[in-house]
């Protein structure tokens, strides 16, 4: 079948404004917007800009808006858009774009590096490695599926209205060592989640959930990290 896109396109260098750009690609209905993507820029325009890897949606580098919804483009496939006339592609909304669908994940990256997103622990490390058992691990399996696609920081209302909010993925990094049972910062991590900037911008769009290619429940765990906060650090978070 051919299939109409309509992408985005800035090219800072060029010293234009963006603009969109039409292009007609034959592809079946089991082939991947993915896949479009790249007969567009190896046929028709390689000029075309964006970012890949694996393509099988692990490594989480090919997040866009499609068709107004952010979204992995090797996880969608051509007939989810059967009934669509033109597939809009467009870079993550709320993120600097460097060029066409290539944006800024520096801002993105600090926010989750503020979580402080590895281990602490002030024991004496044992002889081989912290042990945790299956039940332990059952507390985080969901969150520790997040592949930095960014896709729910993208789609989150908050972060038009709060642009320094740091982001439903970072408390999703946060939520992980929170409940790992070999850390040991568990009060230093709620202290961090209370404050301005933490957790409180959440307002419960569910946006963040929808969107996510992993189906991290994304915004059970920050209301969960809520209640710790209120239940753990007596007169915060009212």
């Amino acid at each position: 079948m051919e299939l109409r896109f309509r992408i985005y396109r800035f090219d800072p260098q060029s010293g234009k404004g963006a603009y969109y750009r039409g292009y007609r690609v034959e592809a079946r209905s089991e082939e991947r917007i993915l896949d479009c993507l790249n007969r567009i820029k190896w046929e028709q325009d390689g000029t075309l800009a964006y970012r890949m890897s694996c393509a099988h949606g692990v490594c989480g580098s090919d997040g866009m808006r499609i068709n107004g919804v952010c979204a992995l483009a090797c996880q969608k496939l051509v007939k989810d858009y059967s009934a669509s006339e033109e597939i809009t592609l467009e870079p993550l909304p709320f993120f600097r774009v460097l060029k066409d669908l290539i944006v800024d994940m520096d801002d993105f990256l600090a926010g989750i590096d503020s979580m402080r997103p590895f281990l602490i622990q002030d024991k004496t490390p044992p002889d081989r490695e912290w042990l945790q058992s299956p039940e332990d691990h059952k507390k985080m399996e969901e969150v520790i599926r997040c592949i930095l696609c960014a896709c729910c920081t993208g789609s989150c209302p908050v972060m038009r209205e709060n642009p320094r909010y740091v982001g439903p993925a970072a408390l999703v990094w946060a939520y992980r060592h929170l409940y790992d049972s070999r850390d040991g910062w568990f009060t230093g991590r709620l202290e961090k989640l209370n404050e301005p900037n933490g957790v409180w911008p959440c307002q419960n769009y569910f946006e963040c959930t929808r969107v996510c290619p992993k189906s991290i429940p994304v915004t059970r765990s920050i209301n969960f990290m809520k209640r710790e906060i209120k239940k753990q650090l007596p007169g915060k978070g009212d």
